[in-house]
């Protein structure tokens, strides 16, 4: 059972048959939040929302436990691209990616800052004006979630530093519309050391970044070492993070009702281990630091 009313839960759900099947996925692993794409990842291909599909959408999300639910940008998608044409293409595609949202009413789009490419500096300062022009195209409420990444070759977001210049580059008119997503596994293979620092990580967080910007959070282990620059993730307390960070998140009074959300392998039945997975959290939950399972 859920730990409170205040819980949000879940883990990433297939929308195969539809977004409006989401929703009864999240509810059959136990989840009381979800995160979804709006589309294929991996094609170009924008799909139509029709309204009565996402009258569908609301209809489901009302009549589930799902109290939270995020979208997570295409993979093709880079915004800090120095190729005309692909940031041309990013950026149309992030803003429909941004539509798609609004017509489901979900509130904020996690994304990945990118790949600069060939200079770090240009790269932040075309990701923020991709996404200044994006937010700018499409009004309202919706939030991009910026996700910290493990560091791997020309990708931007692996420092607290990079990640907070990226927002202050948005155009301060929309800058309030964007916040942070921040994934376990890619902090410790960035080298922030949950396992042993967890207090000194999330302290450096609200200096550099403060955590009133923490919208989401992915809850993954990692299949590589400390440090690794690498993005595996990992069943929950089964990788080199181990169990401590999770109990001490899941335990922590600063992020009670912030979206937790697996990304952590799903197995043959697309269920099984994300219901073990939210058993474990939420026994760690309802013990704090204890020892659990």
């Amino acid at each position: 059972m859920p730990a409170s009313t205040t819980e949000r839960l879940g883990a990433h759900v297939s929308i195969q048959g539809g977004v409006p099947t989401a929703p009864p996925r999240g509810t059959l692993i136990g989840a009381t939040a979800i995160q979804i794409f709006t589309k294929t990842p991996n094609q170009w291909r924008e799909p139509v929302i029709a309204p009565e599909t996402a009258a569908a959408f609301r209809v489901a999300m009302a009549e589930s436990a799902i109290r939270s639910v995020v979208s997570h940008d295409s993979y093709l998608i880079n915004l800090a691209s120095p190729d005309p044409a692909l940031s041309a293409r990013s950026t149309a595609s992030f803003i429909k990616e941004l539509e798609r949202c609004s017509q489901l009413g979900i509130p904020g789009i996690v994304s990945h800052p990118g790949n600069y490419i060939d200079d770090r500096e240009a790269g932040l300062e075309r990701n923020a004006a991709c996404i200044s022009k994006a937010l700018r195209a499409v009004p309202g409420p919706i939030m991009v979630y910026l996700e910290t990444t493990a560091g791997t070759g020309t990708s931007l977001g692996r420092s607290f530093e990079e990640l907070a210049t990226l927002r202050q580059l948005v155009a301060t008119d929309r800058r309030d519309r964007v916040g942070f997503c921040a994934d376990t596994c890619h902090l410790y293979s960035a080298g922030y050391d949950l396992r042993t620092g967890y207090d000194a990580v999330w302290e450096e967080w609200e200096r550099i970044i403060g955590l009133q910007h923490l919208h989401c959070l992915h809850l993954n282990d990692s299949k590589t070492p400390f440090a690794s620059n690498r993005d595996r993730h990992e069943l929950i307390a089964e990788g080199s993070l181990g169990p401590e960070p999770f109990r001490r998140l899941m335990a922590d009074p600063r992020f009670v009702g912030i979206p937790k959300l697996l990304e952590t392998p799903k197995g043959d039945d697309e269920v099984s281990n994300d219901r073990k997975m939210l058993r474990r959290l939420r026994t760690y939950a309802r013990n704090g630091a204890k020892s659990a399972e």
